[in-house]
């Protein structure tokens, strides 16, 4: 597969959009999706969001960010047109090789409940379930 994984840009938006809509992640497009708020979010150093094309589509997305001492992916992302073959894997891999350019040596990855396929890839990654770990938000308005 001729795909190349490349870094995000701004006129991706209603490309990776479409796409997280279609993988059925949980969109804020109002808060943190909106198109100001990852326009923002792509100027930190801390964050990198990667897409994979092929010809000229968007096939698949991964971002990854950090606080300093760990790596968290996220907004794993294929086409369902293109998951099987190994593409989720390039990205992650890809988020891994990023993060640890920038001194990250331990990363790890949230993943809606209701998603047994990206639980499955990360584990055969080498990804291990922390059972005890509860995840809490706190949010300035509804739809951030």
């Amino acid at each position: 597969m001729e795909v190349l994984i490349r870094k995000f840009k701004i006129s991706d938006y209603e490309e990776v959009m479409n796409l997280w809509q279609l993988g059925r992640l949980p969109l804020k497009p109002q808060g943190r999706d909106s198109r100001a708020q990852l326009e923002q979010q792509i100027k930190f150093d801390q964050v990198i969001f990667l897409v994979a094309e092929k010809e000229g589509k968007i096939i698949g997305t991964v971002l990854a960010t950090h606080d300093g001492r760990k790596g968290w992916i996220n907004r794993l992302a294929v086409h369902p047109d293109y998951r099987r073959q190994g593409l989720g894997r390039r990205l992650i891999k890809r988020a891994e090789e990023e993060l640890e350019k920038k001194g990250l040596l331990l990363v790890a990855a949230l993943i809606e409940e209701d998603n047994p396929a990206s639980m499955n890839l990360f584990v055969q990654l080498g990804y291990e379930p922390h059972p005890e770990i509860k995840y809490f938000t706190k949010r300035k308005f509804h739809g951030a």
